[in-house]
């Protein structure tokens, strides 16, 4: 994941990391970075896993880029595939739910707004700290051997427990600014989503240490002061 990252920041580019599992006489998973080209989506194909496990991408035969395998096995290159599920920082994006709803709080206290719309209230997804996400993926590499796993905090809160935690913390009441927007309501809407992070626990040692509520707290303390530098 190291040498994808530079590779990344260096070209300045998107760059796509293909995984491949090898014949039984070479085992992999083997790893390739595919370069110079805007094709993104048709160069793999998720397949089912368990919670537990990362989904791997299985490599497409119709590259029109350059192409670099690296094997693992050899010792040479270290690199693990960590899926990490939903997590959240004050830089994570305002398309998405947990920053327009700290964002929407944070407006609503400061005056700039004076409601929230919203759909599926009772959405349950697991939501974790990208710091201790990070934080597992430095414990990815100190490992003797590359290893794939699943970060995640292995529980769920609703949108709903979502919202009350971004206004709560401003002090108000999110009955009085919220509003059911049909809008926003997914025709394919996934009730539930959570990760398993036994095997980091297992293997890595690797807990999540941010509670949800601090995580939240800190996104609209970010939102408020970002805000209120705008607003003058």
């Amino acid at each position: 994941m190291g040498v994808w990252w530079m590779t990344r920041k260096a070209l300045d580019q998107d760059v796509v990391l293909n995984v491949e599992v090898g014949p039984p006489e070479r085992p992999g998973p083997f790893y390739s970075m595919n370069l110079r080209t805007p094709r993104i989506v048709k160069f793999g194909r998720h397949l089912r896993r368990d919670l537990a496990e990362v989904k791997r991408v299985t490599p497409m035969p119709d590259y029109d880029g350059w192409l670099f395998d690296f094997t693992t096995t050899s010792g040479k290159f270290h690199a693990g595939i960590g899926e990490c599920v939903i997590h959240n920082s004050p830089r994570r994006g305002l398309e998405f739910v947990t920053r327009k709803v700290s964002d929407a709080a944070a407006r609503i206290k400061l005056g700039l707004a004076n409601e929230l719309r919203l759909g599926n209230m009772e959405a349950r997804r697991d939501w974790g700290d990208a710091r201790d996400y990070v934080r597992a993926m430095w414990l990815m590499l100190q490992q003797p051997k590359p290893d794939d796993f699943v970060i995640a905090t292995g529980t769920t809160r609703s949108v709903q427990d979502l919202v009350a935690a971004a206004f709560g913390h401003v002090g108000l009441d999110w009955k009085k600014y919220v509003v059911i927007d049909q809008r926003f309501i997914r025709p394919a809407e996934v009730d539930v989503l959570v990760g398993d992070p036994s095997k980091a626990k297992r293997v890595l040692g690797w807990e999540p240490q941010i509670t949800f509520e601090q995580m939240i707290a800190e996104m609209v303390d970010a939102d408020m002061a970002r805000l209120r530098k705008i607003s003058g």
